[in-house]
């Protein structure tokens, strides 16, 4: 089958700034702990799974990362927004748990237990400072870190980055969903174009 979703994401996890694994580094968190705990959130401007449409769903991915990326057993959940219909969440599942291939079909290599799929309202906001909201699970504050000369700091062709170049910052508010707690510390936020026919070279994403 073929699908493609392109939009903006808004992410935050627990590792201290800046996150290690788009690199494939071991995480850390303020605390010392090797491990990352996060939430991305994705809004769908355009997208599709054959004749299903996407475009304007939201939707988040929990994760659990217990060493560097590519030690694999990961642990992830996937949250479609509450107006989206059966259908849309059904095909936004089969993409993200990496049954359709692409991008996400090559990380589902590294699942170790999927912990399956939720509905809530999802918020994602722009702005000086965006915000996440996802109903009862979620939400966090998105401020970038910025350069000598204002602009906003950005990291560019990492292994497992959601983009080619996106932008770092900090976060701060709190997290709950699949028994995955954490305070989100570190975040990033960008454009993203995904798709099962992933031209060569593109990042492979986080």
């Amino acid at each position: 089958m073929t699908w493609s979703i392109s939009g903006n994401y808004l992410a935050g996890c627990s590792c201290a700034v800046v996150c290690g694994c788009p690199v494939d580094a071991k995480p850390h968190d303020a605390q010392g702990r090797e491990e990352c705990l996060g939430c991305i959130a994705f809004h769908v401007a355009e997208g599709s799974l054959d004749d299903v449409n996407l475009s304007g769903v939201d939707f988040a991915l929990y994760n659990h990362f217990p060493s560097n990326l590519t030690a694999g057993n990961w642990k992830v959940g996937v949250v479609v927004d509450a107006e989206a219909s059966d259908e849309q969440a059904d095909a936004l599942e089969r993409i993200v748990s990496g049954r359709e291939g692409g991008a996400f079909g090559e990380l589902s290599q590294f699942f170790g237990e999927y912990l399956g799929l939720e509905r809530a309202s999802i918020s994602i906001t722009d702005g000086e400072k965006p915000r996440l909201r996802v109903g009862g699970k979620t939400e966090l504050e998105f401020e970038p870190l910025r350069g000598p000369d204002g602009g906003p700091t950005t990291m560019k062709n990492a292994m497992f980055g959601f983009a080619p170049e996106f932008t770092l910052g900090r976060t701060t508010g709190s997290s709950t969903a699949f028994g995955l707690t954490f305070e989100p510390a570190y975040g990033e936020k960008s454009d993203y174009v995904f798709s099962s026919e992933q031209p060569e070279g593109t990042p492979t994403g986080r």
